[in-house]
């Protein structure tokens, strides 16, 4: 199954025998909270998924983003409708990463038919509601690890046995700037492969054909294993989801940079080049 979906194709499927439950995920990182947005006007029928509380644990020593309890992320999905054999298909403002958390974390723990609508609720062209939808308890119980999941010692092994591709801005990666964590630049020998390079100017992934050419341009075809992270394993998962278009299978580092260079015991490289 594609984990993307058009706009067109979600119109149709909403309106057909089968329609998918609609999660909308809008968030932006430092932004506004994404709720307000959502209650001025959503796809009809979305139920609103808040990512910092409800798709990430406390903030800490696993990062800024640590994966959610396994159990309360499948309450807050049944609570929104999810049941284990009926579709999914998750939105957000446009850019794409809250709503691939969404689909990474979903798939990690077993759902098989999620997808991400591909440009998001800025490329709906359906109708909007503002009424919020009470819909009937799902029955989706998580059982994690149908995905491949990178702690921080994985990341570092990776980066040196197989391909550990990192999603953050270029200047992030050499170490240039570094707005939120601790310190700058990469893990050893990680690949800079920013998030940015894998949409169009509309928030469109790129055709299939053309991701693949990026990897491969990356060493994707040559390594055994592939990995990503990012800052807080935000849009470290639209890359893993990118990678999944292309048709390569990738692990998720979750804790990221945010937990890497927050241990300083860990190594960091700087400078363009993966070392």
């Amino acid at each position: 199954m594609k984990p993307i979906i058009t706009a067109s194709e979600c119109a149709s499927e909403s309106a057909g025998p089968r329609p998918p439950v609609l999660l909308d995920v809008r968030w932006q990182l430092g932004g506004p909270h994404g709720r307000p947005d959502y209650e001025a006007g959503h796809i009809p029928g979305a139920v609103f998924v808040d990512l910092d509380a409800e798709l990430a644990g406390p903030a800490g020593s696993g990062g800024r983003h640590p994966l959610p309890d396994p159990e309360e992320f499948g309450a807050v999905m049944r609570r929104a409708g999810v049941s284990r054999d009926a579709p999914v298909v998750v939105y957000d403002g446009g850019q794409g990463w809250a709503a691939a958390r969404a689909w990474w974390l979903l798939r990690w723990t077993g759902h098989e038919d999620v997808r991400v609508l591909d440009g998001g609720l800025a490329a709906w062209r359906g109708d909007l509601e503002t009424e919020i939808p009470t819909p009937a308890e799902g029955d989706f119980r998580p059982v994690p690890g149908a995905l491949p999941l990178l702690d921080a010692d994985g990341a570092a092994a990776l980066a040196r046995s197989g391909l550990l591709l990192d999603a953050r801005a270029a200047e992030r990666y050499r170490g240039d700037v570094e707005p939120i964590d601790r310190v700058g630049g990469h893990i050893p020998g990680a690949v800079s492969a920013p998030t940015s390079e894998n949409t169009g100017g509309d928030g469109r992934f790129l055709p299939a054909p053309s991701l693949a050419a990026r990897f491969k341009g990356l060493g994707a075809d040559r390594a055994p294993e592939v990995g990503v992270y990012c800052g807080s394993g935000v849009s470290g998962a639209h890359e893993v989801l990118a990678l999944a278009v292309a048709g390569i299978p990738a692990a998720l580092y979750a804790g990221s940079w945010s937990e890497w260079s927050a241990d300083e015991s860990r190594p960091v490289a700087k400078g363009p080049d993966p070392q």
